[in-house]
């Protein structure tokens, strides 16, 4: 045993811990720890920690000392409960539920009533009264032991249960009385001895340790892994095994179990909301094999802990200055809090319950933005349901989470992820999701149940990724065997067909329903105004959040734009400037004609005609993109695009050309052209003739764009304008190769100047784009005013990547494998790519201490990757229009968050 082993504490009882615990206790523990610790009616119970959690995937097997420490506290919860685990007169039984530090449903389902035996079962029934609630506890007990300890297909103990209800002619398991299901217990145990070759374990501490093994194993699962992936949750954390004694919310009518929660979590709204189960135990609420009633019925079923728990929900809300999820049971009228904890919530509920706590004084502004983020606000940015479009309504169940969800109807994941593959829209149907239909949920539009409530797996699962999600539509009867569902009047939807669901309303429709924009989209059109007196309530709280964001952040944010259009929206948007106009893009379509021409030209006198036929339209676009976004800055990159996209396709031209010759009438242009194309053809052509060496081959290219700039600049200054043009010479590698562009540019520039009497301030900078630039960018600062990293090819050179190629053909496999968490073009790689970005800040500012510096490929509006940029010192970040309140508000978060842990 290692000395570390013998000095850790591996076990903590409730009474011992608290909520700021949870890297050590997980979660649920740190958050029973906390109930505990305020008074709360919580049945004893005792953690196992992570670093057990952690030893254990290491090595392979439990702690040493962790055995003697979890029979240290069992016998303190025997003493206290005055009955020992498993007892055959007068059984203790106890609960084991996984409890990482975050909330994961990829991980194990809990396991009821361990302690139960055949030696046992008669005891509890004698302790209770109640021969019959003794069976279905032992019953559960082995359905859950079964399918999450030992692995059984759940499915077999599923179609059991129905056999019964279809022998006693029912549909509901309460009809099932004391016979019936000690039958069933018998049944399920020949299930279980079948599937794995091994009696059901009746020693009461073997089914302890081997639920608590089966906890530690499934952190590594392979849904644990894809949920950690999604989420990014880091691999290392391990989780934590919370062991609490049982209490039975299946004892009769005076019993149940219920979910709470202390504000809506789809709306934010304030109030009563939840689910209650009467006669049942606590997974049969997220398990939707009931339908629940709301919990504001249990006012009128038990008055006395309604209240109770309408107090203990103030209490909790006040005490976590959030919104809080509630587990509760009622045994025979007394209330026990099972867990709580910090509840997820929609996006729309996201951004009103943060305004809503600022305004009750119970968090600041600062505080509330870090309660919103800008996963969330893009969410709030995707269309909805047009409110009259025509439509044909299938069906109303409980809008669970929002959104307008359009796809095609599959009834299992593997079809969900298979079809989304292929680049299907779906959506997900089943009667219930349990954790096995994760991968289906994250491939999936939107999920369709036919049971269960707010607080049902599905419902859960769905608000915690931002997926649309209707609940418990009960009036549409799910086949997922026959791949079918079946409507009232007896209509059919097959897998295939079209269905759109909206989580707003709950509202399920055949076919597809259009879609219109947003509130929000409109409020950052200024089509609607958040000061109004009819403004919509979510628009004011995204307005509050975006005007404190917009005040505390540090980095500006622009816009990659390249023509007036993109450039007016980014500016409605909030953009405070472009950061990068792609100029290849102004080249396409009928202009194409003017580079095959310039490229063609074999003389000067040729290229000069080209160039001047260039220059006017190129100087026209920058005039309305100067005036678009006047008075703010404009970063206009030089032309960078691979030379083989101005010329036509090789296969195809050498086809004309042979066709034409075949014919006798031959065109000699297509010849030259062929002849070109010959010549300047590359075997990489994202590494080859492009950017900056486009340039500094073709005489005088560089220099009309210039001279375009310059022009449209002055233009807009006799106008009485306020131009302010950024010249960005792409793909520099040294310091010479800018050098040369730079004193031609100053040439044209002055040349401008003279012709026009206008005192024009354009500066001249680079992108930052491949490895050496970074290595160099000390000696690369002598000769430019900014530097903008273009972080797409970057990564693409730093990791040897071409994007295209390997997102289409392995990427999916390394995110699968663990190499990646996310992809590196779409969060900031800080190790590699990061590290280039952050050492050429530091270099380029020491020999220039007032460079500019940016970004301008998409990672300027990845959240994450903000925060980076912000903690490295950027000036701004860049990205495309729609992403801008993102990146506003995520860099506002970050300036935030920065303030809070200094005043810390």
């Amino acid at each position: 045993m290692s000395e570390d082993q013998v000095s850790k504490k591996f076990v903590y009882d409730f009474t011992e811990g608290n909520k700021d615990l949870k890297d050590l206790l997980g979660g649920k523990g740190a958050n029973l720890a906390e109930m505990t610790n305020l008074g709360l009616p919580v049945p004893p119970g005792f953690t196992i920690t992570t670093e057990a959690c952690k030893v254990y995937l290491e090595t392979g097997a439990e702690p040493v000392a962790l055995s003697n420490e979890v029979s240290a506290h069992l016998e303190a919860l025997e003493r206290q409960m005055g009955k020992r685990l498993g007892q055959p007169d007068n059984p203790l039984l106890v609960s084991v539920r996984s409890g990482a530090k975050f909330s994961m449903p990829g991980m194990m389902d809990t396991v009821l009533n361990i302690g139960l035996s055949d030696a046992s079962v008669a005891g509890l029934a004698a302790q209770a009264g109640n021969e019959r609630f003794a069976w279905d506890s032992y019953r559960r007990l082995i359905q859950m032991f079964g399918k999450t300890v030992l692995g059984v297909d759940g499915e077999l103990f599923e179609e059991a249960l129905d056999e019964a209800k279809r022998a006693k002619n029912t549909p509901n398991d309460l009809d099932l009385d004391a016979g019936d299901l000690e039958r069933l217990v018998d049944h399920f145990k020949e299930i279980v001895a079948k599937q794995t070759g091994h009696e059901f374990p009746q020693e009461p501490r073997e089914q302890m340790d081997l639920a608590v093994r089966a906890v530690f194993d499934s952190w590594n699962t392979d849904r644990a892994k894809l949920y950690r992936r999604q989420e990014r949750i880091p691999g290392d954390l391990g989780t934590a095994v919370n062991i609490c004694s049982m209490v039975f919310g299946n004892l009769g009518a005076d019993s149940g179990t219920g979910v709470a929660f202390t504000r809506d979590p789809a709306s934010g709204h304030q109030g009563v909301y939840g689910d209650y189960l009467q006669n049942a135990q606590g997974e049969d609420v997220v398990a939707g094999i009931r339908n629940t009633v709301p919990l504001a019925d249990l006012e009128q079923l038990d008055k006395s802990s309604y209240d109770q728990l309408m107090q203990i929900m103030s209490t909790l809300e006040t005490h976590y200055k959030d919104l809080c999820d509630i587990e509760f049971t009622i045994e025979r009228g007394k209330l026990w809090m099972l867990q709580t904890r910090v509840g997820k919530r929609t996006a729309a509920a996201a951004f009103r319950i943060a305004t809503q706590l600022v305004d009750q004084g119970l968090i600041d502004e600062a505080e509330a933005l870090q309660r919103v983020n800008g996963a969330q606000l893009a969410q709030l940015m995707f269309p909805r349901f047009e409110e009259h479009a025509k439509s044909q309504r299938i069906g109303w169940g409980i809008a669970a989470s929002p959104g307008a969800a359009v796809g095609k109807a599959v009834f299992d994941s593997y079809t969900a992820v298979k079809w989304s593959r292929s680049g299907e829209k779906v959506i997900l149907i089943r009667r219930e999701t349990n954790p096995d239909d994760l991968n289906g949920m994250i491939a999936a539009e939107g999920i369709l149940t036919s049971r269960g409530g707010k607080t049902s797996h599905a419902a859960v699962v769905a608000r915690g990724m931002g997926k649309t999600c209707v609940c418990g539509a009960e009036e549409l009867e799910v086949d997922t065997k026959r791949r079918r569902m079946t409507v009232p009047g007896g209509a059919v939807i097959e897998e295939g067909d079209v269905v759109s669901i909206d989580g707003s309303s709950g509202k399920v429709y055949v076919g597809e329903v259009p879609v219109v924009p947003s509130p929000v989209v409109e409020y950052f059109e200024g089509r609607m105004h958040a000061g109004a007196d009819d403004a919509d309530e979510l628009v004011q709280a995204v307005h509050r959040m975006m005007a404190y964001a917009d005040r505390v952040r540090r980095l500006r944010v622009r816009a990659n734009a390249d023509n007036a259009e993109d450039a007016s929206r980014a500016r409605r948007f909030g953009a405070q400037g472009i950061g990068l106009c792609r100029t290849e893009h102004m080249f396409l379509g009928e202009r194409r004609e003017l580079v095959e021409r310039l490229i063609l030209a074999d003389t000067d006198a040729e290229r000069d005609e080209a160039l001047s036929a260039l220059l006017p339209l190129q100087k026209a676009d920058f005039i309305e993109l100067l005036e678009a976004m006047d008075g703010l800055p404009v970063t206009v990159r030089l032309l960078d695009p691979p030379l083989h996209e101005f010329l036509p396709d090789i296969t195809e031209l050498s086809v004309r050309v042979a066709l034409a010759e075949s014919r006798k009438d031959s065109n000699e242009n297509d010849l030259r052209l062929l002849q070109a194309v010959h010549r300047l053809h590359e075997q990489n052509p994202m590494l080859g003739l492009r950017g900056v060496r486009l340039g500094l081959v073709i005489p005088g290219l560089f220099a009309m764009q210039v001279r375009a700039i310059a022009e449209a600049a002055a233009h807009r200054r006799n106008v009485k304008g306020d131009p302010r043009p950024e010249i960005m010479i792409p793909l520099v590698g040294t310091v010479q190769e800018l050098e040369i562009v730079r004193d031609e540019a100053e040439k044209v520039i002055a040349e401008v100047q003279a012709a026009t009497g206008t005192d024009l301030k354009i500066t001249l900078g680079t992108m930052i784009e491949l490895p050496r630039a970074a290595i160099t960018a000390g000696q690369i600062a002598e000769a430019a005013e900014f530097f903008s990293f273009g972080t797409n090819d970057l990564t693409q050179t730093v990791w040897g990547f071409s994007r295209d190629d390997v997102e289409a053909s392995f990427f999916t496999a390394y995110l699968e494998k663990g190499i990646f968490g996310v992809s590196p073009f779409e969060t900031i790689d800080r190790e590699g790519v990061g590290a280039l970005v952050r050492s050429a800040s530091e270099a380029g500012r020491a020999t220039r201490p007032g460079l500019k510096l940016g970004v301008c490929g998409e990672h300027g509006g990845d959240p994450e990757s903000v925060h980076f940029f912000h903690e490295v010192g950027l000036d701004y970040v860049s990205c495309s229009p729609f992403r801008i309140p993102v990146a506003r508000l995520e860099a506002g978060r970050a300036a935030a968050g920065k303030r809070s842990s200094d005043s810390r």
